[in-house]
């Protein structure tokens, strides 16, 4: 007997708390809580950023290689260029722009994409250049 009316009171709370608010304010009760449905895109994880927002603190180029500074090559070339590059910079060689909207010489980027948040040197050398991963 107690285990029914136990059933009874559980079905008859379900049945209240699966009511419209129209039914519930039939009854003179106030409104259901609002129920937070999200897109798909706002229940996707956000792990990391892809594509052009992973180079938010410089601008994104297309280089044939990248070395880091105490390269004979880099040290070369800056001396050329009479510029001082430390030991421990990261550089890209012959680099050129890649712009958001895809289009310029450096849209089609077959070599290393990365981000460079130094000095550039009309793309010969550019400082501070990190590879990132990107398809464009």
């Amino acid at each position: 007997m107690k285990f029914s009316a136990v059933l009874a009171f559980i079905a008859a709370v379900t049945v209240v708390s699966a009511s419209t608010n129209a039914e519930r304010f039939a009854r003179g009760l106030g409104p259901n809580a609002p129920v937070k449905r999200a897109t798909p895109a706002a229940r996707a994880r956000r792990s990391s950023p892809s594509g052009v927002s992973q180079c938010n603190t410089g601008s994104l180029h297309c280089c044939d290689s990248t070395s880091s500074g105490s390269s004979s090559v880099v040290q070369e070339l800056a001396g050329l260029l009479g510029i001082t590059v430390p030991v421990n910079a990261p550089v890209g060689l012959n680099c050129s722009p890649i712009t958001a909207v895809g289009v310029g010489s450096g849209a089609q980027c077959t070599q290393q994409t990365v981000c460079c948040s130094g000095n550039s040197f009309n793309g010969l050398i550019n400082l501070g250049c990190s590879p990132i991963n990107i398809n464009l």
